[in-house]
């Protein structure tokens, strides 16, 4: 009798060892990312966010975060494109540190192609360097409206200017260094400036075969050190033909891009309004793919069970593409902290919603899925 019941308390010790390690099995296999994107935080903010990896991120088992860092470093390489107040090589190194500790990946973006503008500024690269502008004859508004006679969103650096791939390929490699980071993430969203008839060097050209050039070019360079490209997937959507419209998708034909590309960049579809099923369709062509809410946690939620569904109702081949949920934040991280603890009321705050409810919402959706099951 004595031996039984010691075989007993055996048995349980070890399904009980076993739980962690089989909920964290089943959670990597169901959503292996669990992301967040942020702006980097301000040097006055860092050990705030630090605290907030630790505290918020950790427990809820993010396992990759994505930090907008653009030019809020240090930059050696190119000092004149920092921005007046930026992050230093030993603030990184904290974020870095905090994020090995909790086995997060971290991943810096830098906006490539697209978004060298925003509003009524230019960012810093073209004011710098103004020759990279795809269309420098359209000047920046005093005061910016939308729409407006020039179609300017955001501006866009020449994709064939015979310069700009030894400025921005030298920022990529020293923030990828700094960051140890096996991955980048290049923006390359909302373009809506490529291939324009007054370009020297585009004019006449296919805007798909410009777009997938560029894709090509950015992972080519980032494969030399064994680093994989992630970019935002609107431009590779037909915006007309599912009716997603000029933001969530192309209006200028870079959507037949999506063909050209490499089957290793990995796609972040971004929708926030709908939970459109557009991760299928990124699947069907070959490619990884993660789902990206905003502010909406009625929404995210949808999109998060959709990821589910996606990967359990398909074919192994098709499975495997369909990578989890990232949480986005169209905010610097102290912003955001701000809202997240109830110290002010976010900009992006709407009908009741906004990215923290979302970002709440969303990982207590993801972490039903923290369960194992002990057979």
């Amino acid at each position: 009798m004595k031996n039984l019941r010691t075989l007993s308390l055996m048995f349980l010790y070890l399904i009980f060892c076993q739980l962690p390690s089989q909920a964290q099995e089943k959670l990597d296999s169901i959503f292996p990312i669990r992301g967040f994107c942020i702006g980097a935080p301000s040097t006055e903010r860092l050990d705030d966010f630090v605290k907030f990896i630790d505290t918020e991120l950790a427990p809820r088992k993010v396992n990759t975060l994505i930090l907008r860092v653009d030019y809020n470093y240090q930059f050696e390489s190119h000092p004149e494109l920092r921005d007046p107040s930026v992050l230093s090589k030993a603030d990184v190194k904290k974020l870095v540190t905090t994020c090995k500790k909790h086995n997060i990946q971290l991943i810096p973006q830098i906006n490539l192609l697209g978004h060298q503008s925003w509003a009524d500024k230019v960012t810093n690269l073209l004011k710098v360097y103004p020759e990279f502008d795809e269309t420098p004859h359209v000047k920046m508004p005093v005061n910016y409206q939308w729409p407006n006679a020039d179609g300017l969103y955001c501006k866009s650096y020449c994709p064939l200017h015979p310069g700009v791939h030894k400025v921005v390929f030298e920022l990529v490699d020293e923030i990828c260094d700094a960051f140890e980071s096996t991955a980048f993430h290049a923006g390359m969203d909302e373009v809506f400036y490529l291939g324009e008839d007054s370009c020297i060097r585009c004019s006449g050209r296919d805007k798909a075969e410009l777009f997938a050039g560029e894709v090509r070019t950015i992972r080519d360079h980032l494969n030399l050190k064994n680093r994989k490209l992630w970019i935002w997937g609107d431009r590779l959507i037909d915006g007309k033909t599912t009716g997603m419209g000029m933001w969530e998708a192309s209006y200028n034909s870079t959507f037949r891009a999506i063909d050209m590309i490499p089957k290793d960049v990995m796609i972040c579809d971004w929708h926030y309004e709908r939970a459109d099923q557009t991760p299928v369709y990124f699947a069907m062509k070959g490619l990884n793919i993660a789902t990206c809410p905003w502010r909406m946690p009625e929404i995210a939620v949808q999109q998060t069970n959709d990821m589910v569904r996606f990967k359990t109702q398909s074919t192994p081949e098709m499975s495997e593409h369909f990578r989890g949920m990232i949480q986005t934040v169209w905010s610097d991280a102290g912003s955001f902290m701000d809202e997240f603890y109830g110290k002010k009321t976010s900009s992006d705050a709407v009908e009741g919603n906004s990215p923290s409810q979302c970002f709440r919402a969303m990982y207590t959706e993801i972490l039903k899925h923290d369960n194992p099951i002990v057979k």
